[in-house]
């Protein structure tokens, strides 16, 4: 049996999902910070339903990678750090 890395880490469809939507949400953040333009409004319209609902999901899609992020770190083994070539006893 082949042991993995401590940083190995399988994405489940939910924790895809929300890296999709934070990449769209992080991608339309970066449009409306250098150029003052929102492509989720510009799609959707300006704050209607199905643009709120987009910002609702990013929002959510957030909350679930911290979750997620802070249960991944919490289960991982904590790791002996020590200098290239060092030998534990």
């Amino acid at each position: 049996m082949e042991r993995t890395r401590d940083t190995d880490w399988t994405l489940n469809p939910v924790d895809w999902i929300a890296l999709v939507l934070l990449l769209i949400g992080g991608l339309n953040w970066g449009l409306v910070g250098l150029f003052g333009f929102d492509l989720v409004a510009r799609l959707f319209g300006e704050m209607t339903i199905i643009s709120r609902i987009v910002y609702l999901l990013v929002g959510i899609s957030a909350l679930w990678s911290i979750f997620a992020l802070a249960t991944h770190l919490h289960q991982r083994p904590h790791e002996v750090r020590t200098t290239p070539g060092a030998v534990l006893h």
